[in-house]
């Protein structure tokens, strides 16, 4: 990209909402606390506002529009439109074009809108204070979401909605606590200024710190307390490979709020269509990742004996995913036939099931045969890495 003599002209309105509400906030909050104070209501409404905004951003605008992730019943979607426009972080349709853009061409500092390429700063808010040219809008990207009456309502009348939502709903509530002026600043302003801050984490500081295991094509890490910042959000390496499943942390025990709201809603019918990554791929995936540091390791040494081993660790890797790719073969045409034909006898049924359950349990036994190979490969490259010199 050519460097421009001079920096493109500031937005004005955003320079106000990402600088001067922040330097705002840090000057009137404290001073109304000192001056009036807060009550433990308000405190926890302004806990209650932050997650609504932020989870409306993290189920709605990212996993539902701007990735597809799953269904949602009209009620969901109007419920994610009315609070995410209260996050104040532009529209549905603006939003989630941008972020398709960052997707596609993630690190690329003359296309990605916020690539981490251009810097810390730039991809946490630099970008949206200035007119750059990755800023231009284009929804050519986002054409079925323009079909979306509800984000097409949303688009329309964006600015009216987001006013109502960050100054009108929190006087409302002011007023039946008894204090609008304390109300509006804490559930208000400085709830707002936190959730930018914590969302845009994802864009900056996301691409910075944290781990690789998935791919290092590009900047994206993982990390477990930006999740917790951030809905679930902070799996970021994860995502990055696997933008279509619904969850961000798949395992249990990883904070994904996001997801748990998903899945619940899911079981009182008002989300359906759950994708999910299976777990084998994901399995391949990291021992992918595996073998290329084991085999940048191997590299480096002058004897064959950790080349030898990879080649045969690599050997048996390739013959599982083949009968990965044969047992899944098998699956599908299980299931077409059981599509395809007539009523079947009692006796064939049982053979079904038998050969459903004679599946399921291979591919149980290749996932196993791939987690115990990601533990020795972890095991080859803890012995085999080189060690940092001693003084």
């Amino acid at each position: 990209m050519n460097e421009q003599a001079t920096k493109p002209p500031l937005i004005p309105v955003n320079a106000i909402i990402f600088v001067g509400f922040p330097i705002l906030a840090l000057l009137t909050v404290p001073a109304w606390g000192v001056y009036h104070g807060y009550s433990m209501s308000q405190w926890l409404w302004a806990v209650v506002f932050l997650y609504l905004n932020g989870m409306s951003i993290t189920g709605g605008f990212h996993r539902l529009w701007a990735h597809n992730t799953y269904k949602a019943h009209w009620s969901v979607r109007l419920w994610f439109a009315l609070w995410g426009a209260g996050a104040l972080q532009n529209s549905i349709l603006v939003w989630a074009s941008d972020h398709r853009r960052h997707h596609r061409h993630v690190d690329d500092v003359d296309e990605d809108p916020y690539s981490a390429q251009r810097g810390l700063w730039f991809s946490h808010m630099g970008w949206m204070l200035r007119e750059y040219e990755t800023n231009t809008e284009d929804f050519s990207n986002v054409r079925e979401l323009q079909r979306d009456e509800i984000v097409k309502w949303q688009h329309k009348i964006y600015v009216a909605i987001t006013k109502y939502m960050n100054l009108g709903v929190p006087m409302i509530l002011g007023y039946l606590l008894g204090d609008v002026i304390g109300t509006v600043l804490v559930v208000g302003l400085l709830r707002l200024v936190l959730n930018h801050q914590v969302t845009f984490l994802i864009n900056s500081l996301a691409h910075f710190w944290g781990s690789r295991p998935y791919t290092e094509d590009n900047s994206a890490r993982d990390n477990g307390f930006l999740a917790f910042l951030t809905y679930g959000e902070g799996y970021h390496n994860y995502h990055h490979i696997f933008q279509t499943d619904y969850r961000n942390g798949i395992r249990w025990y990883q904070w994904d709020p996001t997801k748990w709201m998903i899945a619940a809603l899911a079981r009182l019918r008002l989300t359906w269509d759950l994708k999910k990554v299976p777990d084998f791929r994901i399995q391949r995936t990291l021992l992918d990742m595996q073998f290329k540091r084991a085999q940048d390791i191997a590299d480096e040494q002058t004897e064959p004996t950790l080349k030898e081993i990879l080649e045969r660790e690599y050997q048996l890797f390739t013959d599982s995913i083949n009968q990965w790719k044969q047992l899944q073969s098998e699956r599908y045409e299980r299931k077409r036939e059981q599509l395809g034909g007539a009523i079947e006898e009692q006796r064939q049924q049982l053979q079904e099931r038998w050969e459903q359950a004679r599946l399921v349990s291979s591919i149980k036994e290749l996932d196993y045969a791939m987690r115990a190979q990601r533990k020795r490969l972890d095991a080859l490259i803890e012995q085999w890495a080189p060690r940092p010199a001693t003084s």
